[in-house]
């Protein structure tokens, strides 16, 4: 028994020895692309700056490291607050974090299948065989030295008596097959990229829902102003309407000055309805977003003067952008999952081996199953290899290696798209800023012309056409005002989102990237298509 026990362990050894190899392309992680930047042209070292709450000038830090908090810059309790009830409250969190799980759970799956397959059993016959036919397959003599044999039968007729017996079988099977071409290792490589990419997708929903959460503050900020500005318009016009019908009753003013006055104020009022709808639809969202019904109601709320625009901005070198940005990472992870897959592709047309042994013991009785007589043992090897399938398996491999290149070509995009998003916001910023400091310009233009106006005609100088008319114009000039104060917040929010909301300062997130450092993305050949499979960059 200690000779055949050796036999087998030598067998597995032979086995593990000769999985020490993969087929298929190694994978090395893209490097970040050369000389890459945000602009074409050197941007301003800070914004224009406007005097008006908001109006702040902002500096560009270049290479400034990001917050995992970063939301706490706009210096609002209420935000913060906001920010940490959705993050503890909102499904989506939830939802990812079970999905890493079970995508993780899946790669502790895969690598079972690098060790040996245990099994025991145990079976229990009742038998009764055909008296023509119990002298052949009679159990025969067992360990308690009990001949199990067929009786003849004594009364002449020609047949035996039919036979009736017990009989037990225990047994321990193992089975195992060598990963001898590294099948096993390139599925395990594939999942554990596809955990990686729900690793990925996690980081990117904090970082999404923090984003989200402070839009739509913003959007409650930015909605409140505008309502406050249409009050303001109303109470305007109705001042002039006041002013106009005591001057027609005067003889100073026509009716038909009053009519159109009257249709202003009308036109005023209208504007008031859409945004209250817009306002109720916001605190609709941000109930959402901390995991509240509709009718379940959140005490933070917002007003522009609830929030600090921070002056300076933090960013990120271009060349760390690929390692901060979730959305590249997983893009990356792809890439590693499909390359890991021409391996396995690969591997499946190579010869499979395996190897089953199994020990066990067979008696009539259940104590004599291991004893003299009773133990049996079998040790199986067996290789496996694919003649012909009609070309299955080469499509296959052939689909894989296609595939592969589909996600480097979707990793370049993820890659372009990333930068393109951080070059968008960083001329976003600097461009609404020069347009709050315009609007704020014709904002008091405005006023002072309406001013002017309403001044001119109390004394008779201008018609009243020339009266609505300036109205009309600071009404709009004070709606464009109040959207580009709330904008600039909006846009300091952006760029820290797509720069990556700095997930990697959260506690943790360094253990889970692994600390991968850049590299490249190459396919080493192992067939005789390598010529086909050139080097992924």
């Amino acid at each position: 028994m200690r000779m055949r026990l050796t036999g087998l362990a030598t067998l597995l050894a032979i086995a593990s020895l000769l999985s020490a190899c993969s087929v298929g392309p190694d994978f090395l992680r893209p490097a970040a692309p050369k000389d890459a930047g945000y602009t074409p042209m050197p941007l301003p070292k800070t914004t224009t700056t406007a005097a008006i709450y908001g109006g702040d000038a902002q500096r560009f830090i270049e290479g400034g490291d990001i917050r995992f908090d970063w939301w706490t810059v706009f210096q609002s309790p209420a935000l913060n607050a906001l920010v940490e009830k959705a993050i503890r409250a909102n499904p989506t969190i939830e939802a990812a974090q079970r999905a890493l799980s079970a995508a993780e759970e899946n790669v502790y799956a895969q690598q079972g299948f690098f060790y040996p397959t245990v099994g025991v059993g145990y079976q229990f016959e009742r038998q009764k065989v055909a008296g023509n036919l119990s002298a052949s397959v009679a159990p025969g003599v067992q360990g308690n030295g009990r001949d199990i044999v067929a009786v003849q039968n004594l009364t002449g007729e020609p047949h035996n008596k039919p036979l009736f017996y017990n009989f037990h079988t225990a047994q321990v099977t193992v089975g195992y097959s060598p990963d001898v071409f590294g099948l096993n290792r390139r599925q395990v490589e594939s999942l554990e990229a596809q955990a990686a990419v729900q690793r990925y997708e996690l980081e990117a929903t904090y970082i999404t829902l923090a984003a989200n959460v402070v839009a739509a503050a913003i959007q409650e900020v930015s909605v409140r102003s505008q309502i406050a500005a249409v009050k303001e318009i109303i109470d305007i016009n109705v001042k002039s309407l006041d002013l106009l019908r005591a001057q027609q009753k005067a003889g100073y003013a026509m009716g038909i000055d009053v009519a159109a006055q009257e249709a202003a104020l009308a036109a005023a009022k209208q504007l008031l309805p859409p945004l209250q709808s817009q306002f109720e639809q916001t605190r609709d969202l941000i109930r959402a977003l901390v995991g509240n019904l509709p009718n379940e109601d959140v005490e933070e709320t917002f007003e522009l003067s609830s929030l600090h625009l921070p002056q300076d901005l933090p960013v990120s070198i271009p060349s760390k952008l690929v390692d901060q940005r979730p959305d590249v990472r997983a893009a990356e992870e792809q890439l590693r999952s499909a390359n890991a897959q021409v391996g396995v592709a690969i591997a499946n047309r190579l010869p499979l081996f395996s190897i089953t042994a199994a020990a066990g013991g067979t008696a009539t009785e259940f104590n004599q199953m291991f004893s003299a007589g009773g133990p049996f043992w079998s040790i199986i090897g067996s290789v496996a290899q694919t003649v012909f399938d009609g070309g299955t398996l080469l499509h296959r491999e052939r689909a894989a290696d296609e595939a592969l290149y589909q996600a480097a070509a979707q990793y370049r995009i993820t890659v372009i798209t990333a930068y393109q998003n951080v070059a968008d916001t960083l001329h976003v910023l600097v461009s609404d800023a020069d347009a709050l400091s315009a609007a704020l310009e014709a904002e008091l233009a405005a006023k002072k012309t309406l001013d002017l106006t309403r001044a001119q005609m109390d004394k008779g100088y201008v018609n009243y056409l020339i009266l609505l008319q300036a109205e009309a114009a600071y009404q709009q000039a004070l709606l464009t005002l109040v959207q580009a104060q709330a904008t600039r917040f909006g846009d300091t929010a952006a760029l820290f989102e797509a720069l990556g909301g700095g997930w990697w300062n959260h506690a943790g997130a360094a253990a889970r990237d692994g600390g991968e450092a850049p590299g490249t993305a190459e396919r080493v050949s192992a067939s005789s298509e390598g010529e086909r499979r050139s080097t992924v960059q």
